[in-house]
């Protein structure tokens, strides 16, 4: 029997004891299901748990983080379909939390397989009505198919991802004259003026989450310093703030705002690119509010020590908050794909005057998916005649107005019921009542 050496033996045991230990149970709560994650502490893997549970499509309706301060920590999630109910697919959650987390546990940078067959095209610059009609029209002019796309507006800037291939033979597209030619084009209609402009052309398994990516696409730009003063925050019932709890040498983030989807993954990631560390936090939802509470140090232990930190770490979270709740009219386009689809389908939506916000595009199979929030061109809510024509100019048969909304599907009346709220205190309680616990606080009050 061949023996192992020693450091082997030592570096299996340290990769057993850092994979993360998952549980999703349907049977604890009448109204929720619930997730919990017990793992050794790496910056990076609570993002990656909050990750995996927005990209499952489920709703987490409260929970707490936990931590002995030291090497460990605990998650507790209590998450919903989209509908409120339980989620069916349980053991499909824990493929996944196990999948995503084991890949964060063995590396933080670890990516997701790369998309066959595609390249990536990085898209920011100064926001203006009709700018996605242009950018599609001039990747159908190059004979770019795009196959999945991703757009996001906030405080005057637009930033988007785009994955494309060639068009006749859907093979990525390496021909350094062609990069250079699309790069110049794209340059030219994202003209920036002084505020500048960039694109920049990659290999699909260059980004990891694509959500991540626009948020630090636009934290990088620092669209949330350009807004005028006369720009107030687009949502006004979003109230962020950081205190210091000097006792134990933690900021306390807090946040109230209305809730929607992939609210925490927002807040998490903002926290994690800032280089912050979440020690203990709860999360709740009441109808369609939410709160948050995170316990937070830097990566190098020490609490935020200047009030320009501050300021900027309230910036940051705000805008997160802010460039992701969708304006407009959300349109879902489903329609068997073709070339030139984009192109046309914007160009209607520019010639009626009405503005893309946000958009999804998505391929699957023959089929399109696409999904737009549009505005009309000053960003008021646009003109229900103008939706109309809007619907019949490209077909009543594939493009719709959904006019489901978060709030609706995620809420119930009250609360979730005893089930999913035991063991869930006032905001901030729990984590108190964890350190005290713990040891280390003398008191929980």
């Amino acid at each position: 029997m061949e023996r192992c050496h020693p450091s082997e033996v030592y570096e299996l045991f340290v990769r057993h004891m850092n994979t993360p230990s998952v549980v999703v149970d349907n049977g604890v709560c009448e109204t929720a299901t619930l997730v919990q994650v017990h793992s050794a502490r790496k910056h990076g893997v609570l993002l990656e748990a909050v990750a995996a549970l927005s990209e499952h499509g489920v709703c987490v309706r409260k929970g707490y983080i936990s931590s002995d301060d030291g090497r460990w920590f605990m998650d507790v999630f209590h998450v919903t379909d989209a509908a409120g109910r339980k989620v069916a697919d349980a053991d499909k959650l824990l493929v996944r939390l196990d999948s995503s987390l084991a890949a964060a546990a063995a590396a933080t940078d670890a990516l997701p397989p790369a998309k066959e067959a595609l390249c990536l095209l990085e898209l920011i610059g100064v926001d203006r009505p009709g700018l996605l009609s242009e950018v599609f029209a001039v990747l159908h002019d190059l004979r770019c198919s795009t196959v999945d796309a991703k757009a996001w507006t906030h405080g005057g800037r637009v930033a988007a991802l785009v994955f494309v291939r060639d068009e006749d033979t859907g093979a990525p597209i390496h021909d350094a004259a062609r990069i250079r030619r699309i790069e110049s084009r794209l340059r030219h209609v994202l003209r920036g003026g002084a505020r500048g402009a960039r694109t920049v052309l990659l290999d699909a398994a260059a980004v990891g989450n694509l959500d991540r990516r626009l948020h630090q696409l636009l934290s990088e730009d620092r669209e949330a310093d350009r807004r005028a003063p006369s720009e107030g925050p687009t949502t006004a019932a979003t109230a962020v703030a950081v205190q210091e709890w000097g006792e134990r040498g933690y900021s306390v983030v807090t946040v109230s705002c209305r809730d929607r989807p992939k609210l925490l993954f927002d807040v998490v990631c903002t926290l994690t690119d800032l280089d912050y560390v979440v020690y203990h936090g709860t999360f709740d939802t009441d109808g369609d509010h939410a709160q948050q509470e995170f316990y937070i140090r830097r990566l190098d232990g020490r609490a935020i020590s200047s009030e320009g930190e501050r300021q900027r770490v309230i910036q940051c979270l705000q805008a997160a908050i802010e460039r992701r709740a969708s304006e407009g009219v959300r349109l879902e386009l489903r329609i068997s794909d073709r070339r030139g689809l984009l192109a046309y389908v914007t160009r209607v939506f520019r010639e009626n005057g009405l503005s893309v916000t946000h958009a999804e595009i998505t391929t699957r199979g023959d089929m399109a998916v696409n999904v737009f929030h549009v505005t009309d061109v000053a960003g008021r809510p646009a003109d229900p005649k103008t939706i109309d024509e809007v619907i019949h100019g490209v077909g009543t048969d594939c493009l719709r107005v959904d006019e489901e909304r978060w709030p609706r599907l995620c809420s119930t009346e009250g609360d979730a019921g005893a089930g999913a709220g035991a063991g869930l205190f006032s905001l901030g309680s729990l984590v108190k009542k964890n350190l005290y616990n713990l040891g280390l606080i003398r008191s929980c009050s």
